[in-house]
């Protein structure tokens, strides 16, 4: 079930040769459950690593980060990513080549008893608009139709919260501009808490409820 995101304070920071390199300081956000919200800004100021910090991927200094009800980091507190709920779609879409657009979609189910497991792959190819696509390898998709696959499969195993790291960026602003707004759609049908990382403005303003915008760490 879909959930919302609180995060109080956090602090990130990285050992460097030349001392502690502090990334994020004082970071809050709150997206309640069912919302988008966008974290915008240019390189470097660290709205990836915020990212990272709550799928678990990244430590925490100080500051809390909450998942509904669940504190995933926090003094003393570290979740493992796997323990999360949390689903993520990456810049690269990361599809396996060798499988077919369902297997893909159907790659997190695995423990799921197979016609459950098939009844949800149909659903999420359903939901993306690609139901005759479930037997297409990635090579035999465009970059829009990887996109959906990929989204569909982060989707496919009902997380909390789903991150999105620059989905976008590598596809022509034509493409670009017509998915953002197909993706937000979908999203909004399954009612999905979502974090969208983007350095582009119009992008954070059609997918997004609510921007948070980031500067570089002085």
């Amino acid at each position: 079930m879909t959930a919302s995101l609180r995060i109080a304070q956090l602090h990130l920071a990285y050992e460097t040769p030349k001392g502690l390199h502090t990334v994020v300081q004082g970071f809050d956000l709150q997206v309640p459950a069912g919302h988008i919200a966008s974290l915008l800004g240019p390189s470097g100021c660290g709205k990836t690593s915020v990212l990272r910090a709550i799928a678990g991927f990244e430590p925490v200094r100080a500051g809390n980060v909450h998942l509904g009800e669940v504190l995933l980091s926090g003094p003393q507190v570290h979740l493992p990513p796997e323990q999360r709920h949390v689903g993520m779609m990456f810049q690269e879409y990361g599809l396996f080549p060798h499988l077919t657009s369902a297997q893909n979609v159907g790659f997190g189910l695995r423990r799921m008893a197979k016609p459950e497991r098939v009844q949800r792959v149909q659903q999420m190819l359903d939901m993306v608009g690609l139901a005759a696509a479930g037997s297409k390898f990635p090579h035999e998709l465009s970059g829009g139709q990887q996109q959906r696959i990929a989204l569909a499969r982060a989707l496919a195993p009902a997380p909390a919260l789903l991150l999105l790291d620059e989905p976008f960026s590598n596809l022509d602003a034509t493409t670009r501009e017509r998915l953002t707004r197909e993706v937000r759609e979908i999203l909004r049908a399954a009612g999905q808490t979502a974090v969208l990382v983007t350095h582009n403005a119009q992008e954070a303003e059609t997918m997004a409820d609510q921007i948070c915008a980031m500067t570089p760490h002085a």
